[in-house]
Order: structure tokens, then sequence, then C-alpha cells
């Protein structure tokens, strides 16, 4: 059994105990990427499509450093604070994940610094 931890400077550090993501054996696991800018680690926008992008941004660059990509997910999990930006979240949503994985999307109290969105997912390398 092989496990690699994934950390890429292109993506947002973890800020809190946990990494980037994990590959183990060949299937790559991420954590949630919130829109946070990689270089200053700030939110970047205000509103659900600009912080939408940035987190898809954010993943790319996660499943760049793993080997993979939007084509390989296989399954994401997508939270959003308020199902009001579902539609908004899902015109974003469907310019990078064109191959239509297995998806999960719920709307919770509250995400880390207070963003809109968070999406994770799975793939294979």
């Amino acid at each position: 059994m092989s496990v690699t931890k994934i950390s890429t400077e292109k993506a947002p550090c973890a800020i809190g105990p946990y990494s980037q993501g994990m590959i183990f054996n060949g299937m790559v696991f991420t954590s949630g990427q919130i829109a946070l800018d990689p270089v200053t680690g700030e939110v970047v926008g205000d509103d659900i499509t600009t912080q939408s992008e940035q987190v898809m941004k954010n993943l790319e660059a996660v499943l760049t450093e793993a080997n993979s990509s939007f084509d390989k997910t296989i399954k994401t999990t997508c939270f959003l604070s308020d199902m009001e930006y579902f539609a908004s979240f899902n015109e974003v949503y469907a310019k990078y994940f064109t191959n239509k994985p297995a998806r999960s999307c719920v709307a919770v109290k509250t995400l880390p610094r207070n963003v809109l969105v968070e999406v994770e997912c799975i793939a294979y390398q």
C-alpha cells in the first residue's frame, strides 16, 4: 500500500491540522477547498460566483499536483452556506466537472473563514 501526502504552493496551505489531500493506491482524496488566494491566504470575493471560481482553481491545483484532473473525478462533496446559492454555484461547477461525477451538495451553518462554498473530491490518477 502506498500513501502520499499532496502539497502544492499553487493552492492555499491547510488552515488546520490536515493536508491538501492524500493519494492512496492511485486514488486521490482532496481536503475541502475554500476561496482562499494561495499567495495571500485571504478570501477571494464576496459573492458565490467569484468564490466558486477560486475554489475550482484551488481544487484544480491540488488535483494537478496529484497527477489527476476534474475529468478523473468520480465523487464530489459540496458545502454551501445557503441553498439560495445552489443555481449560481451549479453554473460554475458545471464548467469544470463536465464528466458529471457523483455528488452530494448540502447547506451548512458556517464554513471556515465564513466563506460561501467549500468543495472536496475523490479522483483517480
